[in-house]
């Protein structure tokens, strides 16, 4: 899991300047320990700009500190990443948790598109749904 420390010290590595917006954005991400949305960040910083917002949770996306997580329902929401690099997610229809794949499943069907296709493959976003156990175990 990702702390204030750590996403201070990974931004400055790669030359990011810790600027007082940008570290309310993320003091403000990881203040949520669920799934939340833009919008529940800007509730948090009103004295931050939206673009400033909007960039933040792209590094910090393409970091690797958070994830974007599609529901059932469509909506893109957001999550501090517990685990490092590329990973998919199982969301609960029932009630919307989310639980972290250590692995990529698509892996070798990637190849295999790419192939078949012509595609050079740059990357792929796997979410899947059903019910988790908790929510199985309430229905019975």
């Amino acid at each position: 899991m990702h702390n204030l420390k750590s996403i201070v010290q990974r931004l400055e590595e790669r030359k990011y300047r810790i600027t007082p917006a940008r570290l309310a954005v993320v003091t403000a991400v990881l203040d949520h320990s669920g799934h939340f949305g833009v919008d529940d960040v800007l509730g948090r910083v009103p004295e931050v700009g939206r673009a400033t917002v909007f960039r933040t949770m792209k590094l910090l996306s393409e970091m690797g500190m958070l994830c974007r997580v599609l529901l059932e329902d469509g909506s893109l929401r957001y999550r501090v990443s517990r685990h490092q690099g590329h990973h998919h997610h199982l969301v609960c229809v029932s009630c919307a948790s989310v639980q972290e794949l250590d692995a990529c499943m698509a892996s070798d069907m990637l190849g295999d598109l790419a192939r078949s296709t012509g595609y050079e493959i740059e990357g792929h976003w796997l979410e899947f749904f059903g019910r988790c156990a908790a929510c199985r175990d309430g229905a019975t």
